[in-house]
């Protein structure tokens, strides 16, 4: 029975790649990212627009997105989008738990939560709000910062996370040369936050 299921669980994959991990907490480590279709948050500087429509990208069995990890040494899988949680992750988290991996998700949290997950990081956009339930479970919050004004966005929600929660301030990419002074100077006046930079496009990986 559990063979048939895995067949027939199929999600929408815009690409799936091994590199390494450019923000956040487990930045520098080699992760497969899996990057999912479908996204109907709409942030207006988001860099992978190309995969908010669900129905452009193929879809693919859990069981062979397992094979493909597999085809690495990769540890750690990242499930990406588009916004993932628009997906059921059950199915897909089992696999690859079966497989010894672990699985992390970057998500808007606008979806409920599924999926099995080592590592939760939520990067809450102003576009659609994270629900409620989703921020205690984040072991990571990663806000994207636009304008300064978002500096003051960011604590409403670090304000709805666990203490044990990582937090993260990362200038949006576009704007990065005028934000990262500011959240600079702000992270060393509020030490509770760290820098989140996007190493890969520094790099030019993946």
């Amino acid at each position: 029975m559990s063979v048939v299921m895995k067949e027939t669980i199929h999600l929408p994959v815009m690409e799936h790649f091994y590199t390494v991990q450019g923000e956040g907490y487990h930045q520098g480590r080699a992760a497969y990212f899996i990057r999912l279709g479908g996204c109907d948050v709409g942030c207006v500087w988001c860099d992978v627009k190309d995969s908010w429509d669900t129905e452009k990208h193929p879809k693919y069995a859990v069981g062979s997105l397992r094979s493909e990890v597999r085809k690495t040494p990769a540890e750690i899988v990242v499930i990406t989008g588009g916004e993932p949680l628009m997906h059921n992750l059950d199915e897909l988290t089992k696999e690859l738990h079966s497989a010894g991996l672990k699985t992390h998700i970057e998500t808007s949290g606008a979806y409920p939560l599924s999926g099995e997950w080592d590592w939760i990081c939520v990067s809450p956009k102003k576009f659609k709000a994270p629900l409620p339930e989703i921020l205690p479970h984040a072991h990571e919050l990663k806000v994207v910062v636009f304008n300064k004004t978002d500096l003051d966005w960011a604590e409403k929600y670090a304000a709805l996370v666990s203490p044990s929660c990582k937090l993260y301030l990362q200038p949006e990419w576009d704007k990065a040369a005028e934000m990262t002074p500011l959240i600079i100077d702000y992270i060393k006046e509020n030490p509770q936050w760290e820098l989140s930079l996007q190493l890969h496009k520094y790099i030019n990986i993946p």
